[in-house]
């Protein structure tokens, strides 16, 4: 998959005059990109236009207009754009009150490392997660993770080919699947497959 580039980029000043229909085509993207987990886990999926939305977002936010800010911001978000043979989301474990959102941080660690894909009947996948930096303390886990879930040639031609996938979490503290995934959710991953 292409990487964004400054040329990828528009101008503040265009970005604003184009951003209500592009943000409203993001978000309509974004919806075939999100799988929830269980009540309080999500999975967003990344790509090219999702990564492409969040640059220009915090272009504008910060105020990013030099050529070394605009880099910056490309190689930041740059690494979650699949590469090919591969799938990029960020995880959410998603509880809106703090206390609670405190005391089950604390009850799921190492929950990054759970999470499985399964493509038909190939051997579950374990997702590469945090190659940035670690997001967990000896006390609890984060909120937010980054993975990267790494496909074989074969189970990639399979997705392609209309193969069933299902995903899930076997954390002791938090045990849930989605089998299969939604359809509308697997086509639009599919198209991340190179």
């Amino acid at each position: 998959m292409n990487k964004l580039t400054r040329g990828d980029l528009l101008s503040l000043e265009k970005y604003a005059e184009v951003r209500p229909e592009f943000r409203a085509r993001v978000m309509a993207h974004k919806r075939n990109r999100q799988l929830p987990i269980g009540p309080n886990a999500t999975l967003y999926f990344e790509d090219a236009l999702t990564m492409h939305y969040q640059v220009q977002e915090m272009l504008r936010a910060e105020r990013i207009f030099e050529a070394a800010g605009i880099q910056e911001e490309l190689d930041a978000y740059n690494p979650l754009i699949p590469d090919g043979s591969n799938w990029k989301a960020t995880f959410m474990m998603e509880y809106p009150d703090e206390v609670e959102r405190r005391e089950k941080l604390a009850q799921l660690l190492g929950v990054e490392k759970h999470i499985w894909v399964q493509v038909a009947d190939f051997a579950r996948v374990t997702p590469i997660a945090d190659e940035d930096l670690e997001r967990e303390t000896a006390d609890k886990t984060s909120s937010v993770h980054f993975l990267r879930i790494e496909l074989t040639p074969e189970m990639a031609q399979a997705v392609k080919q209309g193969a069933p996938v299902s995903m899930g979490i076997d954390h002791p503290a938090y045990n849930y699947t989605a089998e299969p995934i939604p359809q509308n959710i697997r086509d639009s991953l599919a198209g991340d497959l190179g």
